[in-house]
Order: structure tokens, then C-alpha cells, then sequence
């Protein structure tokens, strides 16, 4: 017979959890496991709301187990490290992003790019290697592998860091690979919402000339003026499209809705990347004569590997970048995803677990 969540692992844990696809969070008693001797265990601090929180709560997706504890931007304070652990000592300042654990075999994992591993781990709504069910960072404390945990640099805040623990290196990790990242490229990011305001500072830190794609021109003044943008076009106005066709070496598209693509691939230079790290829960048409005219490439790419993952926060820490924020109290969650619904937010919503969850647990 199969244990309960508050069951399974010796160590008592509390958080909030959707229990069923209507997504709605609430106080959640369940477990974790002993500190094994290449483990880190930490206070979780704070927690950043992904859009993948709410597809995953809700199984937009379709693979969506529950209880589900969500959240996959955790940043907190080191209080046990097993026995082999070298990276990070009791004290430290540590973050988990999107996994915890793959084969460490395969290609992908022997080249640092564990993200890509078949047998990839994700945070939560994962099955881990004992067979349990992971879960995230709506919670109490966290333990994972050292090699899934980020160091978090000194003087680094991390209410704000947290977010780029999975939208911070969903961005700077196509810039870097696909060489958009550079002094003379000019790129466009797609949407100004929690992934888009990192990937326009990311972009403007690595030297690119930035133009924000947007449909809203209520936001041009925050993409130019706080933001640091170099222009701002909105993709609805068919006389600034067609001024800009042409133009950009690559896109970093960060829209989790469905949108047309073929507008954004006239906007290319010939060879010119769009590249999509948006997950719209519907599938998107492709305009494959688009691509032809012009060899011009559409590719997806997911999060970063670890070392890449500890390289973008050393790189956002040495640049002053940061996730632009709002704080709020766990007691709060279900009113900010509604929000998030919505988009709702400038950008990212950021739980403050270390002082506000255990109010809201219930009493014994």
C-alpha cells in the first residue's frame, strides 16, 4: 500500500498544494527525505511564481500529478550539508532551479546540459529516483543533490534573484548559445512580462541592441525608460512592422500564449534566429514558406545546464541585474495566479516563504 505524502520521508515538511486541476493551493502537510551525504538541505526564503506553476496546477500540460507543491525559483539559507559536500557549507545563500536530477551519463549530461537529459528530474511534478513524487518550492525547506544547487552570490538579494533561477537562465542561455548575445546584434524580445524583462537586461549586459516586441503600447515608456530597451515596436501596427522587416539578427520569444509567428519571421535578416522559450499549452502554426525565404532558423530552447545556471547569476550579480518584483504572502497565492492569469503583474510575483507560510499552517 502506498504512503502518504506526509509519509513517505522521515523528515516532516509543510507547504501548499493543488490537489486536483482546478489549481487551487492550500495548506499542505507532507515529507522529505534525510539528508543523504551529497545533499543540501535549506530554509526556503523565497519563491518565485513561474508561469509553468499555474499551466502545471491547472494540467494544461497533461502531466500533472497530485498533490502537486509547486515552484521551481527557490532561494533560501544552507542548514545541513551531508558528509561529500563541497560546493556550499551551513549559512550559505543557495538556490534550486527547474530540476533536481538525470542520469549524468548520456551526451547531454556529460557535456553539462543536464536540462536535456531523457531522464531529466524536474523540481516538482517529477518522479525522483526512489520513486516519490518531488515537490517544490511553495514550502518549508528544500533537499537536493549539490549538483542542483546554485551558489547564490554575496550581497545579492534574494527575493529578486530567485526568479532568475528558471526565467533568467530561460533567456541568457539562448542568447549565449545561439550568439544574440553580442555588441552589433540587434535583437527583438517578444513580451514584456516575467521572462521579457530579464531577457531585455540580460541582452543589454552581453552588448546587443534591444527593440521590444509588444502589443501594448502602454508599455513602451517602461521597456525605454526602466528597462533600457533601444526601441519598442508594437506588433499590431502594420506600418511599424513593415518599417522593421528585415532587421534583427535573432528573436527571443518569451509569449506563453498562442500568437502568429509569421509576422515575427519577416522581421528577420536573412539567417536570422527566432528562437521560442514561451510554452503555449496550444500548438502554433508554422508558416514553413516564412523559414524558406531567407534560410532563417525557428528552434526552441529550455533553461540552461548547471554550470551555465551558476555562470548566469555570477554574470546578473557582477551586472546589477535583477527581477523586477512583487512580494507577496502565501496567504495571497491563489489571488496572484488569478492575477497572473491575467498578466497582472510587473513582472514576476515572488512568495516570502521565510516570513509569512507558517502563519498559515494549521494548528496541531
Amino acid at each position: 500500500m502506498a504512503k502518504s505524502p506526509e509519509e513517505e520521508h522521515p523528515v516532516k515538511a509543510f507547504g501548499w498544494a493543488a490537489r486536483d486541476p482546478s489549481g487551487h493551493l492550500s495548506p499542505f502537510t507532507f515529507s522529505r527525505r534525510v539528508t543523504g551525504e551529497e545533499d543540501v538541505r535549506f530554509k526556503v526564503l523565497y519563491c518565485g511564481i513561474c508561469h509553468s506553476d499555474l499551466h502545471s496546477i491547472k494540467n494544461e500540460w497533461g502531466f500533472s500529478n497530485y498533490p502537486m507543491v509547486p515552484g521551481h525559483e527557490i532561494v533560501g539559507e544552507v542548514t545541513e550539508v551531508g558528509s561529500k559536500v563541497e560546493k556550499v557549507k551551513v549559512g550559505d545563500k543557495v538556490g534550486v532551479g527547474c530540476m533536481v536530477g538525470a542520469c549524468h551519463s548520456c551526451d547531454s549530461c556529460t557535456n553539462d546540459l543536464e536540462n536535456y537529459c531523457p531522464k531529466l528530474i524536474l523540481t516538482y511534478n517529477g518522479i525522483y529516483y526512489d520513486g516519490t513524487i518531488t515537490y517544490g518550492g511553495y514550502s518549508d525547506s528544500m533537499v537536493a543533490n549539490e549538483r542542483y544547487v546554485v551558489r547564490i552570490p554575496d550581497g545579492m538579494p534574494l527575493d529578486s534573484a530567485a526568479p532568475l533561477l528558471c526565467a533568467g537562465i530561460t533567456v541568457y542561455s539562448p542568447l549565449k548559445y545561439f550568439g544574440l548575445g553580442e555588441p552589433g546584434k540587434h535583437i527583438g524580445i517578444v513580451g514584456l512580462g516575467g521572462l521579457g524583462h530579464v531577457a531585455v537586461k540580460f541582452a543589454k549586459a552581453l552588448g546587443s541592441k534591444v527593440t521590444v516586441i509588444s502589443t501594448s503600447p502602454s508599455k513602451k515608456a517602461e521597456a525605454l525608460e526602466h528597462l533600457g530597451a533601444d526601441s519598442f515596436l508594437v506588433s499590431p501596427d502594420q506600418d511599424e512592422l513593415q518599417a522593421a522587416m528585415g532587421t534583427f539578427d535573432g528573436i527571443i520569444d518569451t509569449v506563453s500564449a498562442t500568437h502568429p509567428i509569421m509576422p515575427l519571421l519577416g522581421l528577420l535578416k536573412s539567417h536570422g534566429k527566432l528562437i521560442m522559450v514561451g510554452a503555449p499549452s496550444e500548438p502554433l502554426e508554422l508558416p514553413v514558406f516564412s523559414l524558406i525565404i531567407g534560410r532563417k532558423t525557428m528552434a526552441g530552447s529550455g533553461i540552461g545546464g548547471m554550470k551555465e545556471t551558476q555562470e548566469m547569476i555570477d554574470f546578473a550579480a557582477k551586472h546589477n541585474i535583477r527581477a523586477d518584483i512583487e512580494v507577496i504572502s502565501m496567504d495571497y497565492v491563489n489571488k496572484a495566479m488569478e492575477r497572473l492569469e491575467q498578466a497582472d503583474v510587473r513582472y514576476r510575483f515572488v512568495i516570502d516563504i521565510g516570513n509569512t507560510l507558517a502563519a498559515t499552517k494549521p494548528s496541531s
